[in-house]
């Protein structure tokens, strides 16, 4: 019997735990905090918060695994007189409706658009410069970048279409994805995975296969690798908690900077007491600005969405995240050329910055199932994944 340590107890450690003992594989998973998720946790009530606003994209790669193990659980549906209520901030004023040119720019083919270019200048010689920025800015909800223009044309353009699909492709695990993780935890443990948590690993274990599904940082240092790099973004987080005021809108999506807010409590009214409104925003800054200058962005978004809402304010945190966004892939690279899940000797990486596909956490996902498949087989006659 194979024998499979995976170091990591968040999404794709969750992954890669269940679907190596689904393969008949001995598992034990370490994980160094006491609870699992890593940035899919859950936060306790009154106001459940994840770290950093999230969704699932239903047709990622992950959705049906995850149905079809009935590990999403209940979803929350977004109300028809919410949906109306998507606001973008464009000009300085809160509008109704996208510009034409991102509209335009989501419906391009996605076989036409190239890897090679930055997403601004393919874009402005199809739509003009303030389109080509406005849809790059839109795609600050999947991103998390302080000029996402700047990156990959290819790269840009899969986010943005998929950001703008209808019907929308994004959903929300009823309770937070904390839920969802649970669910994880329960079937990783039915199918007999050994778990520790509060158990940090500082040495590799010396026999059987090893999946570290770390962040990349933590794994540099794991593997004493230094070639474990590749760009993420750097946010301000910011969770509020309001009186809730029938004006509010759903979302508000800034087309004159990369950012976006999201009333969570739209679609689930579970996630804060009755008569209050959940918000969340996660808000790019650039390398030399600070928590503080996101935050000040979220405020001037809130002023011009959210009526009142200082003095209706009942609950607030704020916080940094660096590096803890996804893989983003510069003009003349795509996923392939990121970190390779196979370390060789028997160890495999997985997470959000590593050569899988998909968007957001689904590459934790890919990368997890790849990294199964190679650690189930001999080394000897193992097919390395990221060169088919």
């Amino acid at each position: 019997m194979h024998e499979i340590t995976v170091i990591g107890g968040g999404f794709g450690g969750l992954t890669a735990a269940i679907a190596a003992a689904e393969s008949g594989a001995a598992v034990r998973l370490y994980e160094a905090h006491r609870t699992f998720g890593g940035r899919a946790r859950t936060s306790e009530a009154p106001y459940r918060t994840n770290d950093g606003p999230h969704a699932f994209y239903r047709r990622g790669p992950h959705w049906g695994w995850l149905k079809q193990r009935d590990l999403i659980g209940p979803l929350a549906s977004i109300p028809a007189r919410e949906a109306a209520r998507f606001r973008f901030r464009r000009g300085g004023r809160l509008r109704r409706t996208p510009p034409a040119a991102l509209v335009k720019l989501a419906c391009w083919d996605p076989g036409h658009v190239p890897v090679d270019d930055d997403f601004t200048g393919w874009a402005s010689s199809r739509v003009g410069l303030e389109g080509a920025r406005a849809a790059a800015r839109y795609t600050g909800v999947a991103l998390f970048h302080h000029d996402p223009g700047s990156l990959s044309a290819a790269f840009v353009h899969e986010r943005l279409r998929r950001a703008t699909s209808l019907p929308p492709e994004a959903s929300y695990p009823r309770g937070g994805w904390g839920q969802v993780i649970a669910r994880m935890l329960a079937r990783a443990t039915t199918l007999g995975v050994r778990i520790e948590s509060g158990a940090r690993v500082d040495v590799l274990p010396e026999r059987g296969q090893v999946i570290v599904a770390t962040s990349l940082d933590a794994a540099r240092g794991l593997l004493k690798d230094e070639s474990l790099r590749w760009p993420s973004g750097r946010t301000t987080l910011i969770d509020l908690a309001v009186r809730t005021h029938r004006k509010d809108p759903f979302v508000l999506s800034d087309l004159d900077a990369p950012g976006w807010l999201e009333r969570f409590t739209a679609q689930d009214p579970s996630l804060a007491p009755a008569g209050h409104s959940l918000i969340q925003g996660q808000l790019p800054i650039a390398p030399e600005e600070s928590k503080a200058d996101g935050v000040l962005h979220a405020e001037s978004l809130l002023d011009l969405g959210f009526p009142g809402w200082r003095e209706r304010t009942v609950w607030r945190r704020d916080g940094l995240s660096q590096g803890r966004t996804g893989a983003l892939d510069a003009p003349g690279t795509t996923w392939r050329d990121r970190p390779a899940i196979d370390r060789g000797d028997g160890v495999y990486l997985v997470g959000d910055q590593v050569a899988a596909p998909g968007v957001l956490s689904e590459v934790s996902f890919t990368s997890a199932l790849s990294a199964v498949s190679l650690a189930v087989r001999h080394p000897a006659t193992g097919v390395d994944l990221n060169r088919t």
